[in-house]
């Protein structure tokens, strides 16, 4: 990796004005820095001689229509009130290396901007709000930041002009190193999203209080929880190329063995940065008794012959909508007697899970069908002592069970979590809800409670499911869900 001249303190090298050069500030080495400064010669060299690549024409992004209405609906619910919503900063990684940026999902929803530092402000107006989208403009070449920032253009890649967002977004666009003044200078009630722009937070902090920002955080979850025809569309593309994923997986697991669940892990990777922007979340690569540990995301044990892969993963789309999909795949692609026993019982809670997934229903139908299932089997196979509605009542299934049965699915894994719990846990599904249903059975390794043979074995099987006006869509029904289904699927990729 290169190193930029000066990426530690970019502001150093930049004029606060273009009319006061001569006061411009001296360049901060880093201190193991091979070059020792700038001379004159090759600061005006660096100024000339680049050719004009502003874009003209640009087509709008394909969810603007989506984001207009969705900016709208905020504007309504706050009216006369200043809302502040940021994208995020860089996060460091480790001394001058970053994690790779991903926009704030408020942000990302009501832009469809995706670039580190943006922030979104609706200004009250007569009629409603007025919409201003604060981004960084493209480098300056003039004053050298390009090249001499560690942030310029030079070292991390060419960004849209302030007029090119404008057409891509359909949202004026102002430079975000104004923005700070402007707000430290507002009047009137405001509003921000906390936890992604300390310096946006410190402009307001007289201006705002927790609750009402904690409203304004709560409105934005909320809204999120019955998806548009866009975002729909973005969940398909995000389910399609993780079925294709897991294809990949079944494809490769001889060399998983011969490995480790890292194989299984890249390989997946693989699919996900090709097709999409990342994962959604850590892959949960879960080999042998790995599969009863539910958010196993080390993924560096053996891949071994006659145990089962718990695979936990989904890719996330350019626009960052997840899919989220298990599979309990036996590595042999053969079930034994009992990881079918049990493999069996879980399918059959989900398929009552599902259908349980309906209009007008309540959101948690789907668990307790899935859990009324799960407690049946615990009871016949002696595991646990009935009748299954003391089973229930008392929550002894959970011992195997662990989690609940589903979440809200959308651009986070764990979608609109904020939300309140009578319009989430408490609430009713509507059409263009998207969730989870993923029940799941774990016998813990060192778990004497149940029969040797259990031990050890973990099983979820995981589908991302759409409401519909009419019931439901199993966005993942690419994937095979029954055994003798999963076996004859395995076979068929191995060739």
């Amino acid at each position: 990796m290169s190193e930029a001249l000066n990426p530690e303190t970019p502001e150093a090298v930049l004029d606060d004005d273009a009319d006061q050069a001569e006061e411009e500030k001296p360049l901060k080495q880093r201190k193991n820095g091979l070059y020792p400064g700038v001379s004159d010669e090759l600061a005006e060299s660096m100024k000339s001689g680049w050719a004009d690549t502003e874009l003209h024409g640009l087509e709008p992004i394909p969810q603007a229509a989506y984001t207009a209405a969705r900016r709208a609906a905020l504007s309504a619910r706050f009216p006369g009130e200043r809302l502040v919503i940021p994208a995020g900063n860089l996060k460091t990684r480790s001394n001058d290396t970053e994690y790779p940026f991903r926009a704030s999902v408020e942000y990302a929803y009501l832009t469809g901007n995706l670039t580190e530092d943006g922030v979104l402000v609706l200004e009250p107006t007569s009629g409603g709000h007025k919409a201003t989208i604060y981004l960084l403009p493209r480098s300056d070449r003039e004053n050298g930041e390009f090249w001499l920032s560690g942030q310029g253009e030079l070292w991390v890649g060419r960004r849209h002009s302030l007029t090119e967002a404008e057409q891509l977004h359909g949202i004026p666009a102002s430079d975000v190193r104004e923005l700070a003044d402007a707000l430290r200078e507002a009047t009137g009630p405001v509003r921000v999203v906390r936890g992604y722009d300390a310096g946006v937070e410190a402009a307001l902090t007289d201006k705002v209080t927790a609750e009402r920002d904690e409203e304004l955080r709560v409105f934005l979850s909320e809204a999120r929880l019955v998806k548009d025809e866009f975002e729909a569309g973005e969940l398909q593309k995000a389910v399609d190329s993780t079925v294709r994923g897991f294809e990949d997986v079944v494809k490769v697991l001889d060399k998983a063995e011969a490995t480790s669940e890292r194989y299984i892990e890249g390989t997946f990777f693989l699919r996900a940065r090709v097709e999409g922007n990342d994962v959604g979340y850590g892959s949960i690569c879960a080999a042998g008794p790995h599969a009863c540990t539910l958010h196993w995301v080390r993924n560096d044990g053996p891949v071994r012959s006659g145990d089962l892969l718990l695979l936990d993963a989904g890719v996330e789309t350019h626009t960052l909508y997840t899919a989220d999909v298990t599979r309990t795949l036996p590595i042999n692609g053969t079930y034994s007697e009992i990881q079918k026993k049990i493999y069996d019982a879980v399918y059959e809670a989900q398929e009552a899970g599902i259908a349980a997934v309906q209009p007008g229903g309540k959101y948690r139908d789907f668990h307790d069908a899935s859990q009324r299932v799960l407690a049946r089997k615990l009871v016949e196979w002696g595991l646990v002592e009935g009748p299954v509605e003391r089973v229930l009542e008392l929550g002894l299934q959970r011992r195997w069970t662990l989690h609940g049965t589903g979440h809200m699915l959308g651009m986070d894994v764990h979608d609109c979590a904020a939300a309140r719990v009578e319009t989430y846990v408490d609430g009713t599904l509507e059409p263009g809800m998207c969730l989870t249903v993923e029940p799941g059975l774990y016998f813990q390794a060192d778990d004497l409670t149940v029969p040797e043979e259990y031990r050890g074995i973990g099983v979820r099987i995981e589908d991302d499911i759409l409401v519909t006006e009419n019931g439901n869509r199993n966005l993942s029904a690419g994937l095979p869900r029954r055994s003798d289904e999963v076996e004859a699927w395995m076979a068929s990729l191995k060739g």
